[in-house]
């Protein structure tokens, strides 16, 4: 008698994907036709214009007169010294925030993808981030107005002048000849040098991070410190502005915090989750390719264009949103484990410079 047949309760999908390995991207490789390149600068002039915007509304609000909040002169949170020379000045804070990362993620490309399109990808991401977080901080900074550490030192208030009876000072009593130091005197909120510098040095971590897969479940300390350290410059960039008595402490929190943010949300504009497989490539470009491509922005069951399992298998009901297939899903796993990626070479994942398809909906 044969012996019952026994259904494996943890079944192996497989999925059939059209992966361009390095040896494929030389097969389908060919020149871009003029009609195609013109269709994709066109596509992306879009964004650089926009980005350029941004920028330019950035440096135009530094001019504009701002809100100015009331403040006690009792009040000895606000009574710091003036300091002329600041640890890291304007044009120190533009070379830390955007010189550096450019330069960095260059050099970065050159060693692992070799890839024009990153180069483009990267700074575009980059740029985008800055001129995000610094229009949003300027605005806020103008509209806030809230007083610095230093703003009576700022102020030199009339001699023997006093708060109001049940009220608060105007910056009415200041006689400070120099208006630009009287006027940033009253933006305190957020911290700029702080927003600018984990906008910049933020991104350059996250494409750090994708670029050596720091998360690609196998767990790295290297790798981590690694990603980690740009953040770290960004860090002592906002200590130094409470060494300068330039922000209250709330200032540097919500500043740095909001350039992380935007650094985040510019980089997963141009490039695929940090958990993804393919986190060393950028996003391919919006016009669509004739030629095979990795898949990337997918949407689980449901979708058209995900591969099918094979017969008697199954996946789960529910619309998952993935970043990618991984090149071997396996549902079976030892006990006590999850699966990982089992690609540990990256000089072999770099080499297959191809970008990430986007899904087209």
């Amino acid at each position: 008698m044969d012996p019952p047949h026994r259904t494996n309760p943890h079944p192996t999908v497989a999925f059939n994907i059209p992966f361009v390995t390095k040896g494929d991207s030389r097969r389908v490789a060919r020149k871009m036709d003029g009609a195609r390149r013109k269709r994709i600068i066109y596509s992306y002039a879009v964004d650089w214009a926009i980005t350029i915007i941004l920028a330019a509304i950035f440096f135009a609000l530094d001019n504009v007169t701002g809100f100015k909040r009331t403040f006690s002169l009792d009040d000895t949170s606000l009574r710091h010294p003036y300091t002329l020379h600041e640890r890291v000045p304007p044009i120190a804070l533009y070379m830390i925030a955007f010189v550096a990362p450019f330069t960095l993620q260059i050099l970065i490309n050159l060693i692992t993808v070799q890839s024009w399109w990153d180069f483009h990808n990267s700074t575009l991401g980059l740029v985008l981030g800055l001129a995000l977080t610094g229009a949003i901080t300027q605005f806020t900074k103008i509209t806030v107005g809230r007083p610095r550490p230093d703003v009576i030192a700022r102020c030199i208030p009339i001699a023997n002048s006093q708060d109001p009876v049940w009220g608060l000072s105007t910056a009415a009593i200041c006689t400070q000849t120099d208006s630009h130091i009287l006027e940033d005197g009253f933006r305190s909120f957020p911290s700029g040098h702080s927003s600018l510098s984990f906008a910049g040095l933020g991104f350059l971590s996250f494409y750090i991070a994708g670029k050596v897969h720091l998360f690609d479940e196998r767990g790295h300390a290297p790798k981590a410190w690694l990603a980690l350290t740009p953040l770290s410059g960004a860090a002592l960039v906002a200590i130094s502005r409470s060494m300068d008595y330039r922000h209250h402490w709330h200032d540097i929190l919500i500043g740095s915090l909001l350039g992380l943010l935007m650094s985040f949300f510019a980089y997963r504009q141009y490039y695929p989750s940090l958990a993804s497989t393919f986190s060393h490539k950028p996003y391919s470009p919006r016009i669509p390719h004739d030629d095979p491509v990795l898949p990337s922005h997918t949407i689980g069951a449901g979708n058209s264009r995900i591969p099918e399992a094979r017969p008697n298998t199954s996946l789960p009901s529910h619309r998952d949103y993935r970043d990618s297939i991984d090149e071997s899903f396996e549902l079976t796993t030892a006990a006590g484990t999850v699966p990982n990626n089992e690609r540990h070479d990256m000089k072999a994942v770099w080499s297959d410079n191809g970008p990430v398809a986007r899904h087209e909906a």
